[in-house]
C-alpha cells in the first residue's frame, strides 16, 4: 500500500490547529477573570483580528495580551475599541 495520500493536504493540520488555538482563546476570554463576551476573534490567513468593544483600556490590553500568548508565531491586530464611560458634559435636550 502506498503512503501516498494518507497524509493530510499540507497546510489543513495548521489550519485545523490554529481554530483550535481561536476556539480555546474564545473559550479562555469569556470564562476567565475578563468574562469578555464581547470580542471577536477572527483568522485572516496566518494572522488574527480582534474586534469589539471593552469597558478600559487596561481591559484591552489584557486581551491582547492574552492572544498574543495563546497564538504565538502569529501576527495579532488588534481593533478592539474602548467605550467611553465618561459622564456626559451637557444635558440631552429631548422633545
Amino acid at each position: 500500500m502506498s503512503p501516498h495520500g494518507t497524509r493530510p493536504a499540507r497546510g489543513t493540520g495548521d489550519a485545523r490547529n490554529l481554530d483550535y488555538l481561536v476556539a480555546h482563546l474564545t473559550d479562555q476570554l469569556a470564562a476567565g477573570p475578563l468574562g469578555e463576551l464581547g470580542v471577536r476573534i477572527e483568522i485572516r490567513g496566518e494572522a488574527i483580528l480582534l474586534t469589539g468593544t471593552v469597558p478600559s483600556a487596561q481591559c484591552r490590553d489584557d486581551i491582547l495580551r492574552s492572544a498574543r500568548a495563546e497564538l504565538p508565531g502569529h501576527p495579532v491586530h488588534c481593533d478592539i475599541v474602548v467605550a467611553d464611560n465618561a459622564a456626559p458634559d451637557h444635558a440631552e435636550e429631548v422633545e
